[in-house]
């Protein structure tokens, strides 16, 4: 070690050089340091809001941190798809490779508390036609031969089902809370920064940091990606040691794990007529939704991927997304490659369409094969159904993607 440290302190004395043992003193997001790097100009930090100033800012950055309710998904290249027997034979999510950026995603599924909430500021300042759109069809528990009308009056707004998640909602109404919850999420997060200074309609500019990426839905890959949680089986260097066929390890929808042996994993069907087993041993105890954080949830940290309520993902539906993609970021957003016009559905001799939407992950009222992540539905954008939810994504920018 001695004569590491006369090695340094010669180097220095003889050719000038920059020795620095103890760290990387490179500029970075968050350490831009106090002086341009290709200018010697001095930067001024935080005062962006201060116009007495002239010189260029650049705000304190601590990284971009998860909104409320979200953690980070790291992340990496994954094999995508149903690698199981296609029953129904629809061939339409044929494994292949794929790589997913680093995003963040809720942690669970979207409640009727949080509905509630939205519903109420948008009442304060919304048209009443707007409000009227914003609310949950309730009917979709409504079934001639099945006594569900107690959940078509009490289910959104009894007490007792505040953190069951939120159903009767179509694509599009989602589409409209995530943007609704942007700005509710952005103008907090300008209040607690400017505190008694801060103007309502006041937005800092994006070079602040302080604002988060839109909330949107997640992409299908996206989802697919998170639901499987495969950072939990890694072994050694870029090593898996198993495909999962669900959320979790095993081929089995019951937990192997001490103290839980035998536990259902998940609040689907079991079988004709058995949503929730026998009193006195009830199982997956969901007669219809459950709690959005009943079960454990993924390696990721993901409640309810699989069971519960389908979820509403971005994508177009396409029987042929899997050909038709990149291997970055995939998604559809449009019917580039594979026209409306294919499906004649103005004829009604298809139900596939420009406003078809794709939903995943198996409900209460689903059978166990609609569990694994690799099974794919639709719906049109504006219908709904007592067995579709949702949940947030945004986007993780630039250092955000990191795992630490």
């Amino acid at each position: 070690m001695k004569n590491v440290f006369v090695y340094m302190f010669l180097c220095f004395v003889a050719f000038g050089c920059s020795v620095l043992p103890f760290g990387n003193s490179n500029p970075s997001a968050r350490n831009p340091g106090s002086t341009s790097t290709t200018t010697n100009l001095e930067y001024f930090s935080d005062s962006y809001a201060e116009e007495d100033e002239e010189g260029f800012t650049v705000a304190d950055f601590g990284g971009q941190p998860p909104g409320p309710n979200q953690v980070l998904v790291q992340g990496g290249r994954a094999v995508l798809g149903t690698y199981e027997e296609d029953v129904f034979y629809t061939h339409d999510n044929v494994e292949r490779t794929v790589t997913v950026q680093s995003f963040f995603l809720d942690q669970t599924e979207i409640a009727n508390i949080h509905w509630l909430e939205y519903l109420h500021y948008i009442g304060r300042d919304s048209s009443e036609t707007y409000y009227q759109s914003a609310l949950p069809d309730t009917t979709v528990w409504e079934k001639e031969l099945a006594f569900n009308t107690p959940y078509v009056s009490n289910y959104l707004r009894y007490p007792g089902f505040r953190y069951y998640p939120v159903v009767g909602v179509s694509w599009e109404q989602a589409v409209d809370y995530c943007r609704w919850r942007t700005e509710a999420v952005n103008k907090q997060r300008a209040m607690e920064y400017f505190g008694e200074d801060y103007i309502d309609g006041d937005i800092p500019p994006i070079e602040s940091g302080i604002y988060l990426p839109e909330f949107r839905l997640p992409t299908e890959a996206e989802w697919e990606y998170a639901a499987y949680g495969q950072i939990g089986d890694q072994w050694l260097d870029e090593n898996q040691t198993q495909r999962r066929l669900y959320p979790w390890d095993g081929r089995t929808i019951r937990s192997s794990k001490r103290g839980n042996v035998g536990k259902f994993q998940a609040n689907f069907k079991r079988g004709r007529g058995d949503y929730a087993g026998i009193a006195g041993a009830l199982n997956d105890a969901g007669f219809v939704t459950m709690n959005i954080y009943e079960y454990a949830p993924n390696d990721f940290g993901l409640y309810n991927m699989a069971g519960n309520v389908n979820e509403w993902v971005f994508d177009i539906y396409r029987p042929l997304n899997f050909q038709d993609m990149e291997d970055l970021n995939p998604i559809r957003k449009s019917d580039f490659l594979d026209s409306e016009e294919n499906y004649d559905s103005e004829n009604f001799n298809s139900m596939v369409s420009n406003k078809s939407r794709v939903y995943k992950g198996g409900s209460w009222a689903d059978g166990a094969m609609w569990l694994s992540p690799g099974t794919r539905r639709f719906l049109d954008q504006d219908s709904s159904s007592a067995t579709i939810g949702f949940r947030c994504a945004t986007t993780a920018l630039g250092t955000a993607g990191n795992w630490n």
